[in-house]
């Protein structure tokens, strides 16, 4: 195996430990030797033992489906895994202009770290939605890298701006893909998406994707007309300036956290050159697309009457 790279900015294994009575040294020790028993799989940051540990509540076994899933999953889906250089990579560059991903810096009463997303330019011609997903993927990364474990993450979305425009021609194999990610994973306990400012093009949205959704995630889903009924889940103060928050704009938020990708940028690079999986080195059966995500071929786009 290769050296590891570390992020450049990442939680302690110690501070893990004095915030989580739970955390083994054990239960790392363990879950790293069997990853050393598995050829296929990369060399990892003690950062993400710790991460998957958690997200899976402690139970072993299903942390170490979750790192198969976690590197297998990337590994096939190279439209959003791929060419993440946030400096270098112009169609990369472009979504940071279409789309603004802001981790918030208050947590919740519960205890959970926020993600705000919003459109920044409605013009569905400049919307590519696998960078803009590749966008949001990286900035949630990093926001769990730096911070650490947490009681859970929430995801805040607002649609404003989002027409049939955006949405006609996005590919649902890829999709299909991205749930699966979403769902069996990523090491977080995601406990809710909040919609806020719901309108219309939602339900077509929603409709497209709710044949991948597990009942357990649909449920995580809420809808707000106004931020009154999001009060009951969200601080109002921490979201950004223009939303009633104290959190400064979305503007400078945006652009601190870009700041932070590409501080991250020698780190993204390297994990996409080493960690992926190696399918002719897997002791069991090989995994390709079709049989980790069960795509089906005859998806090929959303076709809206």
């Amino acid at each position: 195996m290769s050296n590891v790279i570390s992020p450049p900015r990442y939680v302690t294994i110690e501070e893990e430990c004095k915030r989580n009575p739970k955390l083994k040294m054990s239960d790392l020790q363990i879950v790293k030797d069997w990853m050393n028993k598995q050829p296929h799989l990369p060399n990892i940051e003690m950062i993400y033992f710790v991460l998957f540990l958690h997200s899976n509540y402690y139970h072993l076994e299903m942390t170490k489906q979750t790192i198969d899933n976690f590197y297998t999953s990337r590994t096939h889906l190279p439209e959003i895994f791929s060419n993440r250089d946030p400096i270098g990579w112009k169609e990369l560059r472009k979504a940071f202009t279409v789309l603004a991903v802001m981790p918030l810096e208050q947590k919740t009463k519960e205890g959970y770290i926020m993600t705000f997303a919003k459109l920044l330019n409605p013009d569905p011609n400049k919307f590519d939605y696998l960078e803009c997903m590749k966008y949001f993927f990286m900035m949630c990364e990093v926001q769990n890298i730096i911070k650490g474990t947490s009681e859970g993450q929430i995801i805040i979305f607002d649609p404003s701006g989002l027409s049939i425009g955006h949405i006609i021609h996005i590919n649902l194999m890829i999709v299909k893909k991205i749930v699966y990610y979403i769902q069996e994973a990523i090491p977080v306990r995601l406990k809710a998406i909040h919609i806020l400012n719901t309108m219309p093009i939602i339900d077509t949205l929603l409709n497209m994707i709710k044949p991948f959704l597990k009942a357990e995630l649909l449920q995580l889903i809420h809808f707000h007309s106004s931020l009154e009924t999001m009060q009951e889940f969200v601080p109002i103060e921490a979201l950004p300036n223009q939303y009633g928050g104290k959190a400064r704009s979305i503007e400078e938020i945006a652009a601190k956290n870009i700041k932070l990708l590409e501080e991250f940028r020698e780190w993204f690079q390297y994990d996409e050159c080493v960690g992926r999986v190696n399918e002719s080195l897997r002791t069991e059966k090989l995994q390709d697309a079709e049989s980790l995500f069960g795509v089906d071929g005859s998806f090929k786009k959303l076709d809206i009457d």
